[in-house]
């Protein structure tokens, strides 16, 4: 017989189709869960997640873990990068949990095929994978990612031209990677590389000498090996119309997150009055750019994105600023 604890998840629970011998909706202390349940038998439980109160401090999962059989839990999580990468997934791996998934067939199939350690072990190599880029390559290397929100919202030009200004900087050590595409070819630049989402941790570890790495995320949902992440919207009425339609709750999910609106017309009073339309903040307003010429506007972005450490634009430069400055 089985338990389910439900919150977040519950309409996903309430379609399982399996023998309950105790079920619970709501959040709950990881101390309270423990003394529920530390003497109930039970085959297995499946456990939302978000039904542990501060489900984020990960000790919170490992005092449930430390005091059940962790064997028997199956942890269902939200589908969020944060719950999906090879960091988080390595640490309650680390403590027993083998048994993960975000959806209804992920759950069926466990129940079936419960997982041991050998099942899990590559998350965890790929976790240490990446924190032998933090520890090693990425120290003293600024890693930037940039994900396109609305559809074709210009990430790779304007990856292009951050490059290039960058490079005046800091020279041949500023390297660009897009991820499961191969669009910077057309660039012709050696220092513009293409990989695969399983191959970017390899691709990171041979830039030894790189002092900013930007990646083109595309379609990738880890970000665990960027430092910062800038989300583009093109701030047009059909881009954002066919995002909203896409994803209702898009805003919702960016919220607190570096939203740069690329290629944009908008005045300093249009984007107060998009920030309040959307409930969100937007971190910088950026106007269509010359991928053919110099760029002096980027400069302001990259101050504030830490990637220039003295931002001294001229007086005449300083009023160009002032206009898109958010």
């Amino acid at each position: 017989m089985n338990v389910i604890i439900a919150n977040e998840a519950k309409n996903t629970l309430a379609n399982l189709d399996v023998d309950v011998i105790k079920s619970l909706n709501g959040v709950y202390t990881a101390d309270e869960l423990v003394d529920m349940f530390k003497n109930f038998f039970f085959a297995r439980m499946i456990l939302d997640i978000t039904a542990i109160r501060d489900y984020d401090d990960i000790s919170n999962i490992q005092k449930i873990s430390m005091n059940l059989d962790a064997s028997k839990i199956i942890l269902v999580l939200p589908a969020t990068q944060e719950m999906s990468s090879s960091t988080f997934l390595s640490k309650i791996i680390s403590m027993g949990i083998y048994n993960f998934t975000t959806n209804l067939e992920g759950i069926k199939y466990l129940l079936e095929h419960p997982n041991s350690y050998k099942d899990v072990a590559h998350i965890q190599q790929l976790s240490d994978v990446s924190s032998t880029i933090n520890d090693s390559v990425m120290n003293g290397t600024q890693v930037i990612g940039i994900k396109n929100v609305t559809d074709h919202a210009g990430a790779t030009t304007f990856i292009y031209i951050l490059k290039k200004e960058l490079e005046h900087i800091y020279g041949m050590s500023v390297y660009a990677i897009e991820i499961n595409r191969h669009d910077f070819a057309y660039f012709n630049d050696k220092n513009m590389i293409s990989t695969t989402s399983m191959e970017l941790s390899n691709t990171l570890l041979k830039l030894k000498d790189a002092t900013v790495i930007l990646i083109d995320l595309n379609d990738s949902t880890d970000t665990s090996s960027c430092g910062d992440v800038l989300y583009l919207i093109e701030p047009s009425m059909i881009k954002l119309n066919k995002l909203i339609r896409r994803n209702r709750n898009i805003f919702s999910t960016l919220k607190g997150k570096k939203i740069v609106l690329n290629k944009s017309m908008l005045t300093n009073n249009d984007v107060s009055d998009f920030e309040y339309e959307i409930r969100t903040k937007v971190f910088y307003n950026m106007p269509p750019l010359n991928e053919r010429g110099k760029n002096d506007i980027v400069n302001d972005l990259l101050a504030k994105i830490g990637l220039l450490k003295d931002n001294k634009p001229k007086e005449e430069e300083g009023r160009i600023f002032g206009l898109f400055r958010r």
